[in-house]
């Protein structure tokens, strides 16, 4: 009979499985009490969009759904771009993940290619890839597709796997300084490779938090990876928009509940909510995400949904919503289906494009 630390390492591993598998369920809600983290927050303005008004996600889910795709690669960066990174030092990070199908994606063609759009870097989420098509692992198949459509070129969006890309390891992946060092090179090789001013940066679920420390910089600590560190001075000044997609900014209730026993709900650098209203005792990585505002771009915007199977309990923790980044100047939020975990970044290409070009969430 499986009991105490085994059984909660059981139920969040499970948990957090569902982040690869997809399913599609309605954001359970409890009923609040004094030491319930999913009390519902005090209501804010803000704008709901229905699908029946989106015009344009509307053709892109009918296109999704009829087959009329795909233009992403899953052969990894162009040439141009691999012999670039081995050249400036960047060899070491394998940015391509030849590993993977799907890997990495980006690149000039050859010097001669422009870069005339502002470059996007999308991050993925826990056990996700770079491009892929499989449930749980559709990367960023769906916005580059978009993208490409709308007319950017391959030397103007990139994205890279940071993690495994197993759904087994899931429960393991947390703020590592692996992790985050290795984001924060890849916004930086990217700025300089196309000679951008600066930068747009998408990121989904843990990419989210991962991508806000990357870009603040700063001290942080990793028993794991030899304790205290610095990851430098701050990327603010490098990006133009980010875009946070489906992030838990400030935990997840089920890690709450399983009283942070695995690395990726760990209290610190997982995505612990803390154990009260404030919060109080919530994982030191996302108390110093939390502790400032308005580093991670010019312009700051989220896109998420309460009914988020993996989020789940409508996105609140602790009477706020766990997927609102401080001090954002927009969002994008959905409270049906089909918005739900994965489909808050496969079906919203449109709003990611609007919000990195035009800073508009309409």
């Amino acid at each position: 009979m499986l009991k105490g630390r085994t059984f909660r390492v059981l139920v969040t591993s499970f948990c957090l499985l569902l982040i690869t598998v997809g399913t599609i369920t309605q954001g359970r809600r409890v009923r609040a009490s004094a030491t319930d983290p999913t009390t519902r927050p005090t209501p804010i303005q803000t704008e709901y969009d229905s699908l029946s008004t989106d015009l344009e996600p509307l053709t892109y889910l009918a296109n999704k759904e009829s087959g009329v795709r795909t233009n992403a690669s899953t052969t990894g960066f162009t040439t141009h771009f691999r012999t670039w990174l081995q050249a400036n030092g960047y060899g070491s990070y394998n940015f391509e993940r030849d590993d993977l199908v799907g890997g990495s994606y980006g690149g000039k063609a050859s010097s001669a290619d422009t870069v005339v759009n502002q470059p996007v870097i999308f991050i993925h989420g826990n056990s996700d890839k770079a491009v892929g098509s499989t449930a749980g692992q559709t990367g960023w198949t769906a916005s580059i597709d978009y993208f490409l459509a709308q007319g950017y070129k391959t030397s103007e969006v990139y994205a890279t796997t940071w993690g495994p890309a197993d759904p087994l390891l899931s429960p393991y992946q947390y703020h590592s300084k692996t992790y985050l060092t290795k984001i924060r090179a890849f916004i930086q090789a990217v700025k300089a490779y196309t000679g951008a001013t600066k930068v747009d940066v998408v990121c989904h679920s843990m990419g989210v938090t991962l991508a806000r420390k990357a870009i603040k910089g700063g001290s942080a600590n990793d028993a794991l990876e030899g304790g205290a560190y610095n990851l430098g001075s701050s990327l603010t000044s490098s990006v133009d928009t980010f875009v946070g997609i489906a992030g838990a900014n400030w935990g997840l209730t089920s890690c709450y509940q399983t009283n942070g026993s695995t690395p990726t709900c760990a209290v610190t650098n997982g995505l612990y909510p803390g154990y009260y209203y404030g919060p109080l005792g919530l994982s030191n990585i996302l108390t110093d995400i939390n502790a400032t505002s308005h580093y991670e771009g010019t312009y700051v915007y989220t896109i998420w949904s309460t009914v988020d199977e993996v989020v789940g309990y409508g996105s609140i923790v602790w009477g706020q919503y766990t997927c609102q980044i401080p001090g954002q100047n927009g969002e994008k939020r959905y409270t049906a289906a089909p918005y739900g975990h994965f489909n808050c970044k496969d079906l919203t290409p449109y709003y990611q494009l609007r919000m990195v070009k035009y800073h508009s969430t309409t």
